[in-house]
C-alpha cells in the first residue's frame, strides 16, 4: 500500500527534496573550501580535494537509489543534477572571468549523465528482482 501511495504522489516534491538535499551537501562538502592551494613549485590546485568530491558523490548517491526504488528515479536524477548546478553556479559566481557559467552546465551535463546512468541501472535491477520473485510465487505445479 505504501509504494501505490508513493507512486502516486506528484514528482515534483521528489525533485525539489533531492535538489535541496544537493545544495545542502555541496555546501557541507565542497562550500566551505574556497581557498586555491600554492605548491612550493608555484602551481596551483583547488579550491577541492578529491576526497571532498568524491564525498560529495557518495553522499548523492544515496538519494539517487531511494528515489529510483521509490519510482521517482527521473525526479530524483533531474533534481539531484539541477541542485549541484545552481550550488555550482551560486559558489563559483565571483569569478571574474565569467567562465563559472561554463563549469556550472560541465556540472549539470555531468551530473545529469550519472544520475540518469545510476537510476536507471537501480530501475532495472529492482524490476529483474521483482520478475523474478514474481515468477517464483506464480510457478505452475504438475
Amino acid at each position: 500500500m505504501e509504494r501505490i501511495a508513493l507512486r502516486r504522489l506528484s514528482p515534483t516534491p521528489v525533485g525539489v527534496v533531492t535538489a535541496l538535499l544537493a545544495i545542502a551537501s555541496w555546501a557541507a562538502w565542497l562550500g566551505w573550501d574556497q581557498k586555491r592551494d600554492v605548491h612550493p613549485d608555484g602551481s596551483v590546485t583547488g579550491p577541492y580535494e578529491a576526497w571532498q568530491v568524491v564525498g560529495l558523490v557518495l553522499t548523492l548517491f544515496a538519494p539517487v537509489v531511494w528515489t529510483a526504488l521509490r519510482g521517482h528515479g527521473v525526479a530524483g536524477a533531474l533534481g539531484t543534477s539541477a541542485g549541484l548546478a545552481l550550488a555550482a553556479f551560486v559558489d563559483w559566481s565571483d569569478d571574474a572571468s565569467g567562465l563559472y557559467a561554463v563549469g556550472a552546465v560541465m556540472v549539470a551535463g555531468g551530473s545529469l549523465a550519472a544520475t540518469f546512468l545510476v537510476q536507471g541501472l537501480v530501475a532495472e535491477w529492482s524490476d529483474r528482482r521483482a520478475r523474478r520473485r514474481h515468477e517464483r510465487r506464480h510457478r505452475p505445479t504438475t
